[in-house]
């Protein structure tokens, strides 16, 4: 088993969206929910620390993506006031910085264990930059139907309908997914997840590079990681 632990590439997370998420969608302030970021952050800490006594040598640590884009936030946190908004994507200005938040302590404590376990592999995973590609450039990625709207969907100008959510018989479906960044409001389509796991093991978007410990280039054309890109 401890060899298996030892040869093994473990994903943490994304850890910490369902507990903001059901907090801020249920109308709690997003100062209280900043109460729990520590909290979070250190229980992500905590397992990390676990698996690492268990034998575990290469960590892979997600951090947050950024909310602020997200067609439920944008539909129910909607405002007239344009100061609110990001110029370039749209986005909500306020809820991206809750996510820099708990990516900037995240780091900050990854990095505190990396230094007490330096014969280990722990890497960030910058899934709220890598997202943002596509959220400053949707059509650049194929995503002519822009990043905001979501596919799936009961209406309005987000496609998000908190009563009339995605697989609720009233609700719409796109035709064409691939041109759609936003799935159904909180989650996104697979065409925007293959960009984002594009940039994390080939690309700039975790630190160390994931390809510099885990070459993919390694892998044949059929493999699963392959074929997948």
């Amino acid at each position: 088993m401890n060899h298996l632990i030892e040869h093994s590439l473990f994903l943490m997370g994304e850890i910490g969206g369902n507990d903001y998420n059901h907090a801020l969608l249920a109308g709690k302030s997003i100062d209280e929910v900043g109460t729990y970021v520590p909290f979070v952050v250190e229980t992500i800490i905590s397992t990390i620390n676990e698996l690492v006594e268990m034998g575990a040598k290469t960590v892979l640590v997600p951090g947050n993506l950024p909310i602020g884009c997200s067609a439920a936030y944008l539909t129910l946190y909607n405002s007239f006031d344009s100061t609110k908004y990001d110029n370039l994507t749209g986005c909500l200005i306020q809820f991206n910085k809750f996510a820099e938040y708990h990516n900037k302590l995240l780091v900050t404590k990854l990095n505190q264990v990396q230094e007490l376990h330096p014969d280990t592999n722990i890497i960030y995973a910058d899934y709220y930059n890598a997202a943002m590609q596509f959220f400053r450039s949707p059509e650049k990625y194929g995503f002519e139907n822009g990043a905001l709207k979501a596919c799936c969907g009961g209406g309005g100008t987000f496609n998000y309908n908190d009563l009339i959510l995605c697989a609720n018989p009233t609700s719409t479906v796109c035709s064409k997914p691939y041109t759609y960044a936003n799935w159904d409001g909180l989650h996104l389509t697979e065409a925007a997840y293959k960009v984002i796991s594009k940039s994390l093991l080939q690309g700039p978007y975790t630190v160390p590079q994931f390809n510099s410990l885990c070459p993919t280039s390694m892998l044949k054309e059929g493999d699963g990681l392959s074929s997948f890109m």
